[in-house]
């Protein structure tokens, strides 16, 4: 109540009640990645206010997303008596945030608060929780200690040393099938452009890892979309194949491989720029491991490089792509209307042609949304917001609604399951109150895709649990003040995106999508499991 006071004189910072601590802290998420700062939630009480924040910040700790998550406490008096809504909040946040404090003092506020956002915003980027007791927020602090940006943030980032960058050189001229592998490390830092630039100085396919799609634009000629089990086939076979990988701002983790030989070249020569010495070599043996900013590093890169010139091998080893990515392309657009249950692969031609290029998406967990990853045109940094490892369904609307904040200007669109946007619903009534344009577009099948998927391929269609009965969700979306669309058809699908882009205000629509069209992704979990 103490905070909320305070807030209510203060004009530079701007207010939002949300109906629940986990979505707010998506919503703060959303809003951290599309602005590049950190994102605020007030966790509304101690107890379960804050157990409510556990899965949000969870979620942010997977995506290296900056969340500071402010959160009441006991008194200190009450502290280890069993009192109300009492809960050891700091050993319940310390494993989902990067750093969790208690503040011992009314006086200690200021240096906290900004050390909370140092470590936020500091390489690697995370989520950060401060647990504030009743009685310390209920005494005064002098206003000009409480704020200074000064040591807030880093200027300098680390770059390699000369005598790595000659090393990288003598790799690549040795190369004949280079691959580049941005990551978020690009992404985060907005280094699109500059990594372009080295994909056209050495003649190299430029691929992402899953859910950073976006960290350069779609339209660039070398771009070869996502990599691994949930990316594309083309991509997928160039980490298959290439004899050199230069990792860029990538942890080469669990969705770009699944920590498998399948998905990455056994032979090829691996240079990974990652800032988290921990990460570098962590899941596969690396023939360079470089400590350094993914941009530092690829303008240094781009600046030793002024006298290179591909080899025919090379030249070669990119024109194959380029016709096989053509292919795919062609493939995907070739898709037919048929008459019945609207197809996924449909739906998302349809996304491709009636969204704007600047449009940003919001995606789930969940087949349909996992289907949708590496099919979506993202031509913008960033325009791709994802649970990324942390798997999350639930996510995606809430997300759309903090990206749309930082991003007002541009198209939101959130893709969700029907079983994802019935936990996350309560959230249109946000998005009603304070106007929040995103558009959800909610691929109704009926069922939980994935698990449907899986007891139907591995355990004989034994069914429990898998179908999702559920309102009518554009009905629901009228019912908080929100535009509804209720499609049957692909024409019905795209003149409501047609008419919801055209008015940028808050809306559901609600797309029937075939049932049968499931898609088992993991299917390697079950490749041991006998059929009984």
């Amino acid at each position: 109540m103490e905070i909320f006071d305070s807030l209510y004189d203060e004009k530079k910072i701007k207010f939002i009640g949300v109906r629940d601590e986990r979505t707010g802290t998506h919503m703060a998420d959303g809003y951290a990645r599309a602005s590049g700062s950190a994102g605020v939630i007030l966790a509304g009480q101690n107890g379960p206010g804050v157990t409510n924040l556990v899965t949000g910040l969870a979620q942010a700790s997977a995506a290296f997303s900056p969340v500071i998550a402010l959160a009441g406490s006991l008194s200190s008096e009450h502290q280890y008596r069993d009192a109300f809504q009492e809960v050891d909040q700091f050993s319940l946040l310390k494993p989902v945030t990067k750093k969790t404090y208690l503040v011992p003092s009314t006086a200690r506020i200021p240096e906290l608060v900004r050390d909370s956002f140092r470590t936020a915003m500091s390489p690697k980027r995370g989520p950060v929780a401060v647990n504030i007791p009743r009685d310390i927020l209920s005494q005064s602090v002098d206003k000009s200690e409480f704020f200074s940006p000064k040591g807030r943030e880093l200027d300098v980032l680390s770059g390699p040393s000369a005598k790595a960058i000659d090393a990288v050189v003598s790799l690549i001229r040795k190369a004949k099938a280079p691959l580049i592998l941005a990551g978020g490390g690009v992404k985060n830092g907005r280094y699109g452009e500059a990594v372009e630039k080295l994909s056209s100085i050495l003649n190299a396919p430029l691929a992402t890892s899953p859910g950073h799609g976006d960290a350069v634009s779609a339209r660039f000629d070398n771009y070869a979309g996502q990599v691994g089990p949930r990316g594309n086939v083309v991509a997928t076979e160039l980490m298959q194949t290439a004899d050199l990988i230069l990792a860029i701002g990538t942890r080469i983790g669990f969705n770009a491989t699944f920590f498998s030989y399948d998905n990455i070249n056994r032979q090829a020569k691996i240079i990974q720029v990652e800032l988290d010495p921990l990460s570098i070599g962590r899941f596969f043996p690396v023939e360079m491991g470089i400590l350094a900013d993914a941009g530092v590093f690829t303008d240094s890169l781009v600046d030793a490089l002024t006298d290179y010139k591909p080899p025919v091998t090379v030249t070669k080893w990119l024109k194959q792509f380029k016709l096989k990515r053509k292919t795919l392309l062609q493939e995907r657009d070739a898709v037919q209307i048929t008459k019945g249950p609207i197809q996924p692969d449909a739906l998302f031609k349809a996304l491709r042609g009636v969204c704007p290029t600047d449009s940003a998406f919001t995606l789930d967990a969940g087949t349909l949304c996992l289907q949708a990853t590496d099919k979506l045109n993202f031509d913008v940094t960033p325009s791709l917001f994802s649970p990324l490892d942390f798997g999350l369904v639930g996510f995606s609307y809430a997300c759309g609604l903090g990206v749309k904040i930082a991003m007002p200007e541009r198209p939101v669109i959130s893709l969700m399951g029907d079983g994802g946007f019935g936990m996350t619903s309560s959230e249109l009534g946000t998005a009603a109150q304070y106007n929040i344009g995103t558009i959800c577009v909610v691929m109704n099948n009926g069922c939980w895709g994935a698990e449907k998927a899986y007891q139907r391929d591995f355990f004989n269609q034994r069914y429990l649990g898998a179908d999702v009965p559920n309102p009518r969700y554009d009905k629901l979306a009228e019912l908080w003040g929100v535009r509804g669309y209720r499609v049957d058809t692909i024409s019905q699908f795209e003149q409501a995106m047609a008419n919801a882009l055209s008015e940028n205000k808050p809306a559901v629509i609600d797309v029937m999508v075939d049932p049968d069209a499931l898609y088992s992704f993991r299917r390697d979990s079950f490749k041991n499991r006998t059929k009984g």
